[in-house]
């Protein structure tokens, strides 16, 4: 059987574990964060956890556009819950999140769903 690599010569099962891996830690960020508040917390917990489902199946087909999402859900799940909000840096995060989804959106409808939500949830938290 030939595994194909990515440009990291990784096999997609590497891949994935570390996608697993960048979002159960996002999902302790936000389980261990005083600035949310509990019931953002229990939504956003279920999100990521929809997330890391459906980023871990799409990384087996589309490794960068999976990157991608989990490296902007990380980024903006940090300046969400950051003690001193910095509101430039949290809509470049927002904006980025959505974008990482854009080619995607019409074979991948769930996936953005989830990300439309997680990004509606952390950007009102940086109000």
């Amino acid at each position: 059987m030939i595994v194909k690599e990515n440009r990291w010569n990784i096999t997609p099962l590497e891949e994935a574990k570390m996608i697993e891996k960048t979002i159960t830690s996002i999902e302790n960020k936000v389980s261990d964060a005083k600035s949310i508040d509990e019931k953002d917390r229990i939504e956003l917990l279920k999100l990521l956890g929809e997330l890391k489902t459906e980023v871990t199946e799409l990384s087996k087909t589309h490794a960068e556009n999976a990157e991608s999402i989990t490296g902007f859900a990380k980024v903006s799940a940090h300046e969400a819950i950051r003690e001193k909000k910095n509101p430039q840096l949290m809509n470049l995060s927002l904006k980025g999140l959505s974008s990482s989804v854009d080619e995607i959106e019409s074979s991948h409808p769930q996936l953005v769903a989830v990300v439309n939500k997680i990004s509606q949830i952390l950007s009102n938290m940086g109000i």
